[in-house]
């Protein structure tokens, strides 16, 4: 696996990012697309050495598009020049929560857990109600010192508790959210080793687990919508 390659590749797409050099370098694409499939592939080796329910997965059948939408976007540039995956017991899909790997050019790398959507209001809604009956837990969970060492919880929130909600509630601020998802950053510099990057990048997700678990608990019974 040749983790440099996929970061020359995008690096050289970020700058011609264009219909036309794409296109004259499409056998360059392929060669990136595979080499990070050969990436994941060894991740999800490492990761199934602490969660076994993602190793039914195909690396082809996890990763998203470089095409960008840009219909509704000021920026008309049609490529994302980032391999990106969600590995998870039923794959890419946002529910369940699992684990996330993007890699960009430029020190915009990270490794990520959660939720990222806020687009689902039940799920959003299921995930509140469970902080709700289980605020303790989360708390405990969040303050861990190694979780703490590498994690700020994140999302999209709204300025106020939501009705239905106490405002007064200790995980009021959490209630808020709408997406409550993780993110570590990664220097282009700690991706070129092969051998390390899949080791070290599976340690980081085996510290975040015990936040999918908890979101993936509380999503149980959800259902994605139908398109």
């Amino acid at each position: 696996m040749n983790i440099q390659f996929i970061i020359d590749y995008l690096s050289a797409l970020s700058m011609n990012n264009n219909r036309e050099w794409y296109h004259a370098n499409k056998d360059d694409y392929k060669k990136a697309n595979a080499e990070f499939e050969k990436l994941l592939q060894a991740l999800m080796l490492e990761i199934g050495t602490f969660d076994s329910s993602i190793l039914g997965n195909n690396p082809k059948d996890l990763t998203f598009k470089i095409v960008r939408d840009t219909r509704f976007s000021h920026d008309k540039s049609p490529y994302n020049p980032a391999f990106r995956a969600h590995i998870s017991s039923k794959g890419k899909l946002p529910v369940p929560v699992g684990y996330y790997l993007m890699i960009k050019p430029g020190d915009q790398s990270f490794l990520g857990g959660g939720l990222f959507a806020d687009m689902f209001k039940d799920a959003t809604t299921m995930i509140r109600d469970y902080i709700v009956r289980n605020g303790e837990e989360w708390e405990a969970m969040i303050h861990e010192p190694e979780f703490e060492k590498y994690f700020t919880v994140q999302g999209t929130a709204l300025k106020k508790v939501p009705a239905g909600y106490e405002k007064e509630h200790p995980q009021a601020e959490y209630l808020k959210f709408k997406s409550w998802y993780l993110e570590f950053p990664l220097k282009d510099e700690e991706l070129k080793s092969a051998e390390t990057f899949p080791v070290k990048a599976a340690e980081i997700f085996r510290i975040m687990k015990p936040f999918n678990d908890y979101l993936n608990r509380a999503l149980t019974g959800f259902q994605m919508p139908a398109r």
